[in-house]
């Protein structure tokens, strides 16, 4: 290379060539992209310290502009920007490169804790990320490189492997100097249209073509119908653009580039929106290999390594920005986002296009089931009302409240407690009928049908959206291994494989990600993690039920000592009570959070291979823990409490002189009532109002703090116009629709689970759901950094466990009925056992008799306040009186209602599920409008396709045709080209045909 004039050489990723401020960060970065050169002067030329005198706008000798090599801009962040730049926060300096990617990182320069910050530069280098002056050896701010200092150059060098490789996947990218001792940095990446249409296509995105087609409503009086609704619903509605024409639709077909004719691309920049863009440009980052940080692949196990902090894409701008200019992030604060627009219907379709399917499903889902909430309010309402209205006509709890009745009773302990008066309980028999009475059996059966109707229904709105949508006949992603999975397999590989099977993984830098059979984990390398999967899931259920049963214990020695005095006698059961489902709800709340983050840890040593996997492991071992720790508080009192208590004479003790607890006089009924309704309020709003509010706002004030009193330079100029990736970098990280998710499953079964003992569950959860659905909106628009867009079909496992949950709901709706409340004995007694058809003697029929002379000496109560003496007391049983051949054996009644009570079970469970699969045959999972569009856009796809084929063949024809002698060659060419239309018309037909079998 002895030339004697200048040579041009590319710059290339890793080159430690210096530009000039002007070269690097203005030059040559217009709209079209000319391969930028550094010129480097002959052999007899001075050093390369002064790099201005280059021409970097000039293009390479005979290489094309559509060359791989990218610019790697750095900018100094002192250097003065153009208005119009700072202006424009979604670009790169040039104010039109559009930022579709973030990656952030923290740096500290060697000896940071020595030197004093080095002075700003205006400078533009390349891919080294060093300034215009270095300090020489033997400068005052030359020291060893320190422990801290090699980690920091080695992550240096990992960024500048991983940003080059990027750029020799086609991205380019954009980041600031680093001219001070230590801050953040931000590396600014654009997809150009090459990059787009490229990965476009390899992951099937379908995209509009030019055709529009009419969606036409059904004919006759549903069409009337809908349209009479949809005028009634327009004050509800959404002021957004997606909601102003819905009757076109675009055929969308998947991208191509050899078929760019079928698509309407008016403008490559604006073709693919913001969320697609980030798409691809994620999809780019998740494969791309890092070879100096051991074969890691992905920008997830970079962040895992800490070599990054965080990457994101970027919010189209700030919401509350005073400007006229609208973006999408603006509009669905003002017209979603804001709790003052609660009664409106939520812009799914904006929600779709600014945060991906995945998000636009979760919301889609949530405003479904706030919607069906709707008539299980109203329903419960009426039930409680009828409670209300029907109290003074219910006759058992008359009985109860007649003081000419004297039903002498049993002391509820023993020594301290005197008899009493069943009378004394007027107010908790009454209150009893509120929630025990006909009614709740109807609710009971519409609960388990509303479940599996909006169930169905669901089925059909996400049928719609995917039609909508573009999501019928899409294909599952290949997914990448995670970060964790690869560090196991190669672990294990350095274990069992000999040095030709180490070279092999050292080399295979690019298809990391492919390992053979054998280089991936059996489960034999599973094993362990199963077993501790295993053994821990059993401790923590085994801690619930330790903790359940350590308030019971509360429960009962705190009876017992507040029935020593005579003060706090007559309160005893409500004072225990209320304080006990206190202690409830704090243990479960504290335990939730425990229980999330054991099943994320269980979930890693695990060692799932794909993100995918990962998360629906996650998924069911959290909600397994968190059902157990929400509701065996609430199984106990339906199911258990009262049941093993024993009788007089002959109790079940759980130490020495504590009896277990039985339920009150009314039944355990209410008791479930008041558990049932404090811990699901409880926990509602305790959790949106602490955890979904409070701790995000803790937590960035707590960030602002940090960064208001970090060490380092900071820009005044820059502070008061920050970019938009700071802004950005300053919310909450995204981690998932899981907790949202979660929060929703566990309200889900306390509106169906116990829905016979709490009528005005539904009420509750719908109050709760209106905030609810506003709080996430809100939380997601201001509060958290743009989610990745990320394309799927359904609401995957959440929709197994919502079944799951709606047909055991029957079953314990059921037993509630059966076992919990009294209405299976008071329908034995009025047809079986009364005189007069009717209720009265129902409360005498279901007390037994004990005779006082047979309690055990030293149980007997002291100092008895009784006028009269006590011959015999009444206790809450089935039993044979003290004067029968076998004294206080369970009676035949009691086997009769046994025998009723499991007879009911089965009739209830039968027919309601039954009536489920009736209404599950009769409701299609697919809309007949939406299967007869699907197949009408299946016959228009073929027809469009044929046409611009055919317009194709004619305009090729038409040039040859004029010149002389080229017919033969055109017709060559067309015959050339019919074979490959015809291949790829039948594979568009076998696609169409998978997406009709959808």
């Amino acid at each position: 290379m002895a030339s004697e004039g200048p040579e041009y050489i590319p710059l290339l990723p890793g080159s430690p060539r210096r530009l000039s401020p002007q070269a690097g960060s203005r030059g040559g970065q217009g709209p079209k992209h000319a391969q930028q050169c550094l010129k480097m002067p002959g052999p007899g030329a001075p050093g390369l310290q002064g790099g201005s005198n280059g021409d970097p706008g000039q293009p390479c000798g005979g290489e094309s502009t559509r060359s791989s090599s990218v610019i790697n801009n750095y900018l100094d962040a002192n250097e003065p920007v153009s208005l119009e730049a700072r202006l424009s926060r979604m670009h790169f300096h040039d104010s039109q490169r559009k930022v579709d990617y973030v990656l952030a990182y923290h740096y500290r320069k060697r000896g940071a804790h020595l030197a004093q910050g080095f002075p700003g530069h205006s400078l533009a280098i390349v891919s080294n990320g060093e300034t215009g002056k270095e300090p020489h050896a033997g400068d005052p701010g030359d020291i060893e490189l320190g422990p801290l200092d090699a980690l920091e150059e080695e992550r240096k060098e990992q960024r500048e492997e991983f940003e080059h490789n990027l750029m020799e996947a086609g991205l380019e990218l954009e980041k600031d100097l680093e001219n001070k001792s230590q801050g953040s940095i931000f590396v600014r990446i654009h997809a150009p249209w090459q990059v787009l249409a490229r990965e476009a296509e390899f992951l099937k995105i379908k995209v509009p073509t030019k055709k529009m087609y009419e969606i036409k409503a059904g004919g006759g009086i549903a069409k009337k119908f809908s349209a009479a609704l949809q005028k009634l619903s327009s004050p509800l509605q959404p002021r957004v653009p997606e909601h102003s024409n819905n009757k076109m639709k675009n055929l969308s077909y998947p991208f191509s580039r050899e078929k760019m004719y079928l698509y309407n691309i008016q403008e490559k920049d604006t073709f693919f929106d913001n969320a697609t863009r980030s798409r691809i440009v994620h999809e780019i980052l998740k494969r791309t290999a890092c070879s100096r940080a051991n074969n890691t692949m992905g920008i997830n196990s970079l962040i895992a390594n800490n070599i990054y902090e965080a990457a994101y894409p970027l919010h189209d701008g700030e919401y509350d920005s005073p400007e006229d200019d609208m973006n999408d992030r603006k509009l669905l604060y003002q017209e979603w986002a804001r709790y003052g627009v609660f009664y409106k219907f939520q812009p799914i379709d904006l929600i779709r296009k600014y945060f991906g399917e995945k998000i636009g499903l979760y919301f889609a889902w949530l405003g479904l089931y706030t919607s069906f909430l709707i008539p299980s309010s109203v329903i419960g309402v009426i039930v409680f009302l009828y409670g209300c209205a029907t109290i003074e006509e219910d006759i058992p709890s008359r009985e109860m409240c007649d003081q000419q009745n004297a039903f002498t009773m049993c002391p509820l302990c023993d020594k301290s407690c005197d008899y009493w008066n069943l009378s004394s309980a007027c107010g908790t028999a009454r209150a009893s009928h509120l929630f025990d009475n006909p009614a709740t059996v109807f609710f009971s059966i519409f609960m388990a049908l509303w479940a599996t109707m909006f169930l169905e229904n669901w089925k059909r709105l996400q049928m719609r959206l995917g039609y909508f949508w573009d999501l019928t006949g899409i294909e599952e992603e290949e997914e990448h291994s995670r970060p964790e999975y690869e560090t196991k397999v190669r672990e294990k590989m350095l274990k069992e494989s000999n040095k030709s099977a180490v070279q092999k993984l050292e080399t295979n830098t690019t298809e990391c990600g492919d390992e053979d059979d054998e280089d991936k984990l059996t489960w034999k390398d599973r094993f362990p993690g199963y077993l501790m999967n295993f053994a821990s899931i059993l401790f923590m259920i085994a801690l619930t039920f330790s903790i359940v049963f350590g308030v019971i214990v509360y429960r009962i020695t705190t009876a017992a000592a507040l029935s020593l005095n005579k003060a706090t006698r007559s309160n005893v059961r409500v004072t225990v009570t209320a304080t006990a489902v206190i202690i409830n709800l704090v243990v479960i709340l504290i335990l939730d959070e425990i229980y999330g983050a054991v099943a994320k840890w269980l979930t890693k040593i695990e060692v799932p291979k794909t993100e995918q996997t990962f998360e629906e492991r996650l998924i069911l071992k959290a909600f397994l823990l968190k059902f157990v720790n929400a509701y065996s508080p609430i199984f106990y009192v339906a199911f258990f409490k009262g049941r093993f208590v024993g009788r007089p004479g002959s109790y079940v003790y759980v130490f020495d002189g504590y009896r277990m607890e039985e339920c009150a006089p009314g039944g355990c009924l209410m008791e479930l009532c008041i558990q049932l309704s404090i811990i699901m309020l409880g926990k509602q709003l305790i959790q949106n109002n602490i955890f979904e509010i409070g701790v995000p706002k803790l937590k960035k004030l707590f960030r602002k703090l940090k960064d208001e009193t970090e060490a380092g330079e900071t820009d005044s100029a820059h502070s008061k116009h920050p970019e938009q990736w700071d802004l950005d970098y300053s919310l909450e990280p995204y981690t998932g629709l899981t907790p949202e998710y979660m929060e929703m499953i566990i309200q889900f079964g306390f509106v169906t689970l116990f829905v016979a003992s709490f009528p005005l569950a539904p009420v509750f959860a719908l109050l709760n759901n209106v905030i609810e659905v506003r709080l996430d909106a809100k939380k997601f628009v201001t509060e958290l950094r743009r989610p990745d867009a990320v394309r799927t079909k359904d609401i995957g496992i959440w929709f197994d466990i919502l079944s799951g949950i709606g047909k055991f709901s029957v079953i314990s709706n059921a037993f509630v009925i059966a076992i919990t409340s009294d209405f299976i004995p008071r329908l034995v007694y009025q047809y079986s056992y009364s005189h007069n058809g009717t209720l009265h003697g129902f409360v005498n029929h279901t007390l037994s008799f004990f005779n006082v002379s047979q309690l055990k000496e030293g149980t007997q109560p002291e100092n008895s306040q009784f006028d009269q003496e006590v011959q015999f007391c009444r206790f809450k049983d089935y039993r044979e009186p003290p004067w029968a051949p076998n004294p206080y054996e369970f009676s035949k009644q009691y086997w009769f209602i046994l025998s009723a009570r499991l007879a009911f079970v089965i009739i209830f469970q039968n027919l309601v599920m039954f009536l489920s699969v009736l209404v599950d045959w009769m409701i299609p999972d697919i809309p007949t409008d939406i299967s007869d569009q699907i197949k009408k856009e299946k016959s228009l796809l073929v027809d469009f396709f044929l046409k611009e084929e055919h317009e194709k063949l004619k305009l090729m024809d038409e040039p040859s045709l004029r010149s002389p002698g080229g017919g033969d060659r055109s017709r060559s060419r067309a015959a050339g080209s019919a074979p490959s239309g015809q291949s790829q018309l039948g594979s568009m037909i076998s696609s169409g045909s998978q997406h009709t079998n959808v």
